[in-house]
């Protein structure tokens, strides 16, 4: 099947053909005329399969009625509005609204946190027809009452899942609650969940549920494997791995934020062009990020799971999960920024022993052993101990920092330690061992009494018994103290 044969409109396919494309995917056969006919969709797919265009062509088509050129506010009022999860996503469908639009004149605004809200509000001001948002900044805008939905005739949630894992479900519902009841509805995520059919209970009537696969299920086209290693090693395996094929690009997976920051930096001293990308990282350093790692510029991009979702980045080749995730339906998605649209990828995960129940909960999400592979010199055995525990990148990385630098690697230099043998005397030198009074410098310090002069050696003025001294008045602290009477 081409696109030319779905029925959209001569100007979103010529952009649908600018952009390179002329067959559509599973998806996008099975979703497009659903949401064409104006019926309310329950859509399921592995991520990568290109549902953003699933839903976005419609949307553009039917919206297209109301397209105008004219500059007043008043002739762009909201119609559409798409939630994602997070702010990569939101910017990554808020593009393809733009590239399939450009032959339209409609109107979009991207709507996310992290960045003054002072801009977007200008934006909506001048009238969008369409806004991608992330739900927290959306209810910023709806407090502020620079969004109005009294307009709104289509509502698409994406990567559902995903808003049910970040807390967002109560947000949702509260946006739901603003909306005109009479819309046209659709749900898109890569996994399904109880409470997310619940959610679809409330958002969608009478919907189609269209699963161009089964649910948690990757793409065939990605290879899997894993490296058993410890985690004192999984810094030297990964440089390993790079050096292995200097050519190749790689999005590597960490758990913590602070373990992906401390990794980029120590590739970055290691000679690999890397950067990082996580929830602390403010919008600018996350986009500039992503664009020096699109563009090539940084070979490796360490992030946490903020990028486990939303990134589409063409031909990338391989994504290495330095840590497992703790929820075994994340590696689904993290392994889906490779392989995509058909194309060949590989996923490596560096598993350490106490990250074994993970592994065995992620293959039986997926349904099928994942290949183990050995590498020679680097075993799942205790490092040797002059690397301390400066391997590990993730929650033990700032008391592996310090095993480092102790060890001679960047810091100072220690003395072996000596094994403690039977104790010998100390022998003291000269000058030490005829302090007067007896004192003796290896012994624990102890306070003694005065000892009172012999009668008759006071000298001159010297008082037998120092005199009494004054009671000690109360201070009342917080009024100032006291004063004298």
């Amino acid at each position: 099947m081409k696109f030319d044969e779905l029925g959209l409109s001569p100007e979103i396919l010529r952009a649908v053909h600018d952009a390179g494309y002329t067959e559509p995917t599973p998806i996008q056969q099975q979703a497009i005329p659903v949401v064409l006919a104006g019926k309310d969709l329950m859509g399921g797919a592995q991520t990568g399969t290109g549902k953003t265009a699933g839903f976005v062509l419609p949307l553009l088509h039917r919206l297209q009625r109301h397209a105008s050129s004219s500059p007043s506010p008043a002739r762009h009022p909201v119609r559409a509005l798409i939630l994602a999860p997070t702010r990569e996503l939101a910017m990554q469908v808020e593009e393809s609204v733009k590239t399939y639009s450009k032959h339209v004149p409609l109107r979009s605004v991207c709507i996310y946190g992290g960045v003054d809200m002072r801009a977007q509000i200008a934006e909506l001001k001048e009238g969008r027809e369409i806004v991608v948002a992330t739900p927290g900044r959306l209810l910023d805008h709806v407090q502020q009452k620079t969004v109005n939905f009294n307009s709104v005739e289509f509502l698409v949630l994406d990567e559902a899942d995903r808003m049910l894992d970040m807390g967002f479900i109560p947000d949702i519902k509260r946006i739901l609650s603003l909306l005109p009841t009479s819309r046209q509805s659709l749900l898109f995520s890569a996994t399904f969940s109880d409470e997310i059919k619940k959610l679809a209970d409330v958002m969608l009537k009478a919907p189609q549920l269209i699963e161009v696969a089964r649910r948690n299920t990757v793409s065939e086209t990605i290879t899997h494997r894993v490296h058993p290693v410890s985690a004192d090693h999984k810094r030297h395996l990964l440089l390993h791995l790079l050096k292995d094929k200097p050519d190749m690009q790689v999005l590597v997976f960490v758990g913590t934020k602070f373990g992906t920051s401390r990794l980029s930096s120590w590739l970055e001293r290691q000679g690999i062009n890397s950067d990082a990308i996580h929830g602390d990282k403010s919008q600018q350093q996350r986009t500039d990020a992503l664009e020096a790692f699109k563009s090539g510029k940084a070979r490796v991009l360490v992030a946490t799971d903020v990028a486990a979702r939303g990134l589409d980045i063409d031909d990338l080749p391989h994504v290495i999960n330095y840590e497992l995730p703790s929820v075994a339906e994340d590696y689904v998605h993290r392994i889906g920024r490779t392989g995509r649209a058909g194309k060949k990828g590989d996923a490596t995960s560096l598993v350490a022993p106490e990250e074994k129940g993970r592994l065995a909960d992620i293959e039986k999400l997926i349904k099928f052993k994942i290949e183990l592979v050995e590498l020679t010199g680097f075993d799942t055995s205790a490092g040797p101990a002059g690397e301390g525990r400066g391997d590990r990148g993730g929650r033990h990385g700032e008391r592996g920092e310090r095993g480092e630098r102790s060890s001679g690697g960047h810091g100072h230099k220690h003395e072996p330690r000596v094994a403690h043998g039977p104790k010998t005397p100390v022998q003291l030198p000269p000058t030490v061992a005829h302090l007067p009074g007896g004192f003796d410098p290896t012994k624990p310090y102890e306070a003694s009494k005065p000892v009172p002069a012999p009668e008759g050696e006071a000298g001159p003025g010297a008082k037998s018994e120092s005199p009494p001294r004054r009671p000690l008045r109360p201070v009342a602290a917080l009024l100032g103290g006291i004063g004298k009477k």
